[in-house]
């Protein structure tokens, strides 16, 4: 069983079996493009819309994940899911052909660390045996949403983050392999006060901050002792606040810190402003990516920081702010 110490939770049989990520043709043509198990040319992917789109994301990512594995959907106990749209139309839509018990949840951009979080909590504690934990984002879809209309034309600010067409997806078990879900701590609701809708870095900073800090806290633990420590997505401005933050407490974090956002694209020949978003950028980052680098022992022990706001457009547009939520799951090759 996992023990608990404040709300961090520890994990003695949890393993991430197989990961993928789908990407869009923009995310194709970052540093990492090479590393996706699928990219989708076509921005609607053959789809009527941008939000049937989102969903083929999540389906195409599920499907990679569970093709690397020998089980079928009779064998997959759970789905945790979760996207930017309202009423997690991607993960609705996207995963309802598989027929498969789903639980949807929200954490915005943190969607991915907190179904990871979720799934090893099930799994380790004997409730199933296979789960999978699933999100994606796209540009199109989240712009309608939250900001405007693509054909409004509205000027980005330097602070803006252009959110992922991406999706990534895990499998859980208790298999004895690395990935391992070693800890996790669960996120709590931060508000700097930014009311911004373009600034979305310095909304989610001080959760990043609150979680680390109590993760570190909790296990005894120093940011040296990790190879990496992963956020997704503060961007550069977010990023930044996040050094000076810990710099109150003597700790230079930006030695073991990289931001999905900040690796997705190159910001030198891409118009992306202050980074990437989105719940599929740091998922397609870490199932693209890093996990491959934990499985075969490249990285020996990473903390994914996954950051979310957890923004309302009617409530920003009745004067509130932008609260932000962090939770952090520790992955490591043994």
């Amino acid at each position: 069983m996992g023990v608990c110490e404040g709300k961090t939770f520890k994990f003695s049989n949890a393993a991430i079996t197989s990961f993928a990520a789908v990407a869009g043709k923009v995310e194709s043509k970052g540093p990492y493009g090479d590393e996706f198990d699928e990219i989708v040319e076509d921005n609607k992917g053959g789809a009527d819309t941008w939000e049937q789109a989102e969903a083929m994301l999540q389906t195409k990512a599920l499907r990679h994940a569970m093709d690397k594995t020998p089980l079928t959907t009779e064998k997959m106990d759970l789905i945790f899911a979760g996207d930017l749209l309202n009423q997690c139309t991607g993960s609705s839509y996207g995963l309802k052909d598989f027929y498969i018990p789903f639980l949807g949840i929200y954490g915005a951009c943190s969607t991915f660390a907190e179904a990871l979080l979720l799934s090893a909590s099930m799994v380790n504690a004997g409730y199933v045996e296979n789960c999978a934990a699933v999100t994606s984002s796209h540009f199109s879809s989240a712009e309608r949403q939250f900001r405007f209309p693509l054909n409004y034309g509205g000027v980005r600010t330097p602070t803006a983050q252009w959110t992922a067409t991406a999706a990534g997806a895990a499998i859980v078990t208790s298999e004895p392999e690395p990935p391992f879900i070693r800890a996790a701590t669960v996120g709590k609701i931060q508000d700097m006060g930014i009311n911004d809708l373009n600034n979305m870095g310095a909304a989610m900073a001080g959760a990043a901050y609150d979680t680390l800090s109590r993760h570190f806290k909790h296990t005894g633990t120093h940011p040296e002792d990790y190879d990496l420590i992963i956020t997704g997505d503060l961007g550069q401005v977010g990023s930044d606040l996040l050094y000076d933050l810990f710099k109150r407490d003597g700790v230079a974090l930006e030695k073991w810190h990289k931001d999905c956002g900040l690796m997705l694209y190159d910001r030198e020949s891409q118009d992306v402003h202050a980074g990437g978003s989105g719940c599929g950028c740091s998922a397609a980052m870490m199932c693209g990516h890093f996990l491959k680098r934990v499985k075969n022992g490249e990285l020996k022990r990473i903390l994914y920081a996954a950051t979310g706001a957890l923004m309302s457009p009617t409530m920003v547009q009745q004067g509130g702010s932008i609260p932000g939520i962090c939770h952090v799951v520790s992955v490591e090759s043994a």
